[in-house]
């Protein structure tokens, strides 16, 4: 395992949800965004993750770059592909080159 890597990352749509105003709705935050509620909706409940057509969307309304929320998805999959084994995988090892 990477050491870098974080140890249960929280879904980006937590971390969204924290940038969000205090008594905004789904419906105002959706509509700043120029996507349907539904599909924000399934974001800041986990049931969908960022996009990279939807990182830029929040770079640009929150002043963030895409790749934070990008990263944050990354970090979050990977991590919830860790949590299953992997079948065992030999390394691909290269032919030695032919002497000439």
């Amino acid at each position: 395992m990477n050491a870098t890597r974080m140890h249960n990352p929280p879904h980006p749509g937590e971390v969204l949800k924290a940038w969000l105003p205090e008594g905004m709705t789904v419906t105002e935050a959706a509509q700043a965004l120029h996507v349907d509620r539904v599909t924000l909706s399934k974001l800041l409940n986990g049931r969908a993750g960022v996009s990279a057509g939807m990182a830029l969307r929040l770079a640009q309304w929150l002043g963030t770059s895409p790749d934070l929320w990008l990263g944050l998805q990354v970090q979050y999959d990977l991590w919830r592909a860790s949590q299953h084994r992997l079948p065992p995988i030999e390394p691909l090892r290269k032919p030695e080159p032919a002497a000439a």
